[in-house]
């Protein structure tokens, strides 16, 4: 049975709030996040700050505040981070870097040397249509890579660790993050969105990867109709396939379209991480993760 926080006191190994301090929390730690995404937005805007370094202080500020949240209101205790296990996701965080690096430079080179037209739309109506092709072209290249044998293999790490929290979102396959971030750029760039759209998006995206991802127990109401949740993604990470959809990080309108929309209030996976943990190399085998996509299974008898 899972490890529920009881709401009348405050679960152990958490900071110490008051219990109505804590449902308030639940309800606005969303909203609280996505205003401070508008927000950085419209002054990025207004005042020219630099874009790539605004970016970088709002993915700290996100996961230091998705953090704090993991300790005022978790949605598991034990799937605090252990200290070796902080040690292994910074390691893992560093390769998510470089593959969205590796990615974003194939893009560019591509973009280079394809002409785009743009779809000449007011900003206010670029948008929603870039986060629908976003979050579409997210949502096949994630599903195919649990469905190709060969992707499955690099995407499959980030599956590995028995807890979802914010601080392992990083454990990623450098391969996998240029795949995936690669496949939304380019449908993107294609596309021809403005800049600011695209800096829009890419906030949005920021905000939903590692929320979706942080083990907080949050309530969004209506909003799991429309948007994917931690809730689902809970799901996503689930050992057992039958329940183990929701592919899209950002909205789950693809998932209900599609077929693998698994979610309801009362269903939370018992066990998550791989179906057969044998296959992969455990999350502090660092290398050996890295170099599993070309390693050899080995023979059966």
């Amino acid at each position: 049975m899972e490890d529920r926080p009881d709401k009348g006191s405050p679960p152990a190994n958490s900071w110490t709030i008051g219990a109505s301090a804590r449902e308030c929390l639940r309800y606005a730690a969303y909203p609280i996040l996505l205003l401070s995404a508008v927000w950085l937005f419209t002054s990025v805007l207004h005042f020219g700050w630099d874009r790539g370094r605004a970016v970088q202080f709002f993915l700290i500020g996100t996961i230091v505040y998705l953090a704090a949240l993991e300790r005022l209101i978790p949605h598991r205790t034990d799937w605090h981070p252990s200290g070796p296990e902080l040690c292994w996701y910074t390691a893992y965080f560093g390769f998510t870097m470089a593959g969205a690096v590796f990615g974003k430079s194939v893009v560019t080179a591509v973009l280079a040397a394809t002409p785009v037209t743009g779809p000449g739309l007011p900003l206010g109506a670029e948008v929603p249509l870039a986060l629908l092709a976003s979050s579409l072209a997210g949502y096949l290249a994630h599903r195919w890579a649990h469905s190709n044998r060969w992707l499955w293999k690099v995407h499959g790490i980030h599956h590995v660790p028995g807890k979802v929290n914010v601080a392992n979102n990083g454990v990623n396959h450098l391969l996998d993050v240029a795949f995936k971030q690669g496949a939304v750029q380019l449908t993107l760039g294609f596309l021809g969105f403005s800049t600011d759209c695209l800096f829009a998006v890419a906030l949005f995206t920021l905000v939903q990867g590692y929320f979706v991802h942080a083990n907080v127990d949050v309530r969004l109401g209506p909003l799991h109709h429309v948007l994917a949740t931690p809730e689902q993604h809970r799901l996503h990470h689930s050992a057992d396939l039958a329940e183990a959809g929701h592919f899209g990080v950002d909205l789950s309108v693809w998932d209900r379209l599609f077929g693998s929309f698994t979610w309801r209030p009362d269903r939370r996976p018992a066990i998550v991480g791989v179906k057969d943990p044998a296959t992969f190399p455990e999350t502090g085998s660092i290398l050996a993760s890295l170099l599993h996509p070309v390693r050899r299974p080995p023979r059966t008898a």
